[in-house]
């Protein structure tokens, strides 16, 4: 805050025009110098945050205080909802506060076990999953393309939510959700079954008989992702140049 001092000209001064003169002196309020330094702490706290040590991210998935909005600079309230939701995570917080921070080593221990703790809690989804779909009675495949898609979906939807906040066109959402939908389908499908016929190519004589996977429904649906896809891309393309 900053307040506004008329004072009138001196007699002294030369009067350059017929009409009257008033000098502006801004000068700072007793509150301002408090504020300073609150926006100095507040902007510290945002900066230690951004790179947060190993012990801290083991504070921070346990405790719960006021957020901080990331474009203003401000504090903002917790509401129920996220105190709710905090207390109902918190074991998997805790969990993945083992995690190292991003900016050790420049990341790559933060990327291979990150990588690890994902192929786990898919393991522990399908495995969910999978007893869910036994005690109802429920076909395997319809718990592969509901429960387990979501549960192994949820982060890549909170992840393009986060970049479509940050980034002007929500580039990086939509890259988000076509590559890792491609992964899944090119790689994840790919890889094993490169690994299985390779497998069954050097040990031939062994087994005795050929690697075969039949398609099924799995041919299906690669061809129907892909004819969605490519009318996607062409849409926001289209969109893009148009708008």
């Amino acid at each position: 805050m900053f307040k506004i001092r008329l004072e009138k000209p001196q007699p002294e001064g030369v009067k350059i025009s017929k009409k009257n003169v008033c000098i502006v002196t801004i000068v700072k309020s007793d509150d301002a110098e408090g504020e300073i330094d609150a926006d100095k702490k507040l902007l510290e706290y945002y900066l230690q945050q951004k790179e947060v040590t190993w012990a801290g991210q083991f504070r921070n998935a346990v405790m719960l205080g006021p957020q901080i909005d990331q474009d203003n600079l401000i504090l903002e309230d917790v509401s129920f909802l996220e105190a709710f939701s905090h207390f109902i995570a918190i074991g998997w917080k805790v969990l993945f506060a083992f995690v190292p921070p991003a900016h050790i080593m420049g990341g790559k221990p933060c990327f291979f076990v990150a990588l690890l703790f994902i192929g786990v809690c898919t393991g522990i989804v399908s495995e969910f999953a999978t007893l869910l779909g036994c005690e109802l009675s429920i076909d395997d495949s319809i718990t592969a393309i509901t429960l387990v898609a979501l549960g192994t979906s949820l982060p890549d939807t909170f992840a393009s939510m986060s970049a479509a906040r940050t980034s002007e066109y929500a580039d990086a959402a939509i890259g988000n959700i076509t590559g890792s939908n491609s992964v899944n389908v090119f790689l994840g499908l790919g890889l094993p079954w490169v690994i299985a016929a390779q497998y069954f190519v050097s040990n031939a004589e062994r087994l005795q008989r050929p690697y075969t996977v039949p398609g099924g429904n799995v041919a299906y649906s690669v061809f129907v992702f892909l004819i969605v896809a490519i009318v996607c891309f062409i849409t926001l393309i289209a969109r893009r140049i148009v708008s």
